[in-house]
């Protein structure tokens, strides 16, 4: 029988306070618990014009400045990176699971992160902001690029409210919104989570159904709802073979919500449900669009919530 090969997430961090509440969050998901785990830092050495500075006599100080500081900042990164293996440790992560990888910068941060993530893993696993985040910026620079660029793999965003075993996933019947339920259950299948599948109607402009125009607004919504809740019962049946209990799967179909995004965020908060999970895109069939309208605004709007992002 040929054996199954482990699973295994990307972690990047930056040296900052906030990637350690990443690592932190990922200790205290038990399903990460049973994946390799790749603590990955790219490191910003002195740029190469400062080597320059070595034909230059009068520049020997300099160099040496330069140089003592470039092996600093590498010794406290290595540091940096322990300290992160001993939080997953600490999570009950075996040590055997745990890989730390320290590359020099390349092409740039992200694009960095970008490659490593292609080569085999299931998912990454990034802060919204690093170093320099400022408190009104929901994104940093490197976790923007890193979801507009990584549609190939899901992306999970972490939020600073400490995670529990509740999950909101957001279902519209989407393809990509099927491979958001498969992710779920087999990451989440067989332990004690909770799963409310949710799935908003806002109006006559939403839905699949391609003669939408001769209906009005409530006939339109009535005729959505029948056809998303043979979608729903499919998606609870497959969490539930997934190793979820019947009685932790939830359905909910909403009608007249005046914004998805606001009522799936608005949700998360009432219901206390950590996780928000989502496909990438909804029904829009403009490949330009990397991101969905309603993703990216629940993104914004549950910004203390931990959000799944599955391709």
């Amino acid at each position: 029988m040929k054996k199954q090969k482990k699973r295994k997430i990307l972690v990047p961090v930056d040296g900052s306070d906030r990637a350690l509440n990443t690592v932190r969050y990922v200790a205290r998901v038990e399903p990460f618990h049973k994946m390799g785990i790749v603590l990955f830092h790219v490191f910003s050495s002195v740029p190469e014009g400062y080597w320059d500075l070595e034909k230059d006599p009068r520049s020997t100080s300099t160099v040496r400045q330069v140089r003592s500081w470039e092996i600093g900042q590498r010794k406290k990164i290595k540091q940096y990176m322990e300290q992160a293996r001993q939080f997953l440790m600490k999570g009950g992560v075996p040590p055997e699971s745990i890989d730390i990888k320290i590359q020099d910068r390349k092409k740039g941060i992200a694009r960095d992160i970008i490659r490593e993530a292609r080569n085999g893993y299931d998912a990454v696993v990034t802060r919204r902001r690093g170093m320099t985040g400022l408190r009104r910026i929901v994104l940093g620079s490197v976790a923007t690029k890193l979801l507009t660029q990584i549609t190939f793999l899901p992306l999970i965003l972490v939020g600073k409210l400490t995670p529990n075993n509740k999950i909101l996933l957001a279902y519209d019947g989407s393809e990509n919104a099927d491979i958001a339920v498969k992710f779920v259950g087999s990451i989440l299948g067989g332990l004690d989570y909770e799963v409310d599948l949710v799935s908003v109607i806002r109006g006559n402009q939403e839905g699949r159904l391609k003669h939408r125009h001769i209906f009005s607004p409530k006939e339109f919504a009535r005729v959505a709802s029948n056809e998303i809740a043979s979608s729903l019962k499919v998606a609870q049946a497959e969490l539930i073979n997934a190793g979820f209990k019947s009685n932790k799967v939830s359905t909910r179909i909403v009608k007249g919500a005046t914004s998805r995004a606001e009522f799936l965020a608005d949700w998360a908060k009432a219901e206390n449900l950590g996780t928000i999970v989502m496909g990438r895109r909804g029904h829009s069939s403009v490949r330009d669009f990397f991101l969905g309208r309603v993703t990216n605004k629940v993104i914004h709007l549950a910004r203390d919530r931990t959000v799944w992002i599955v391709r």
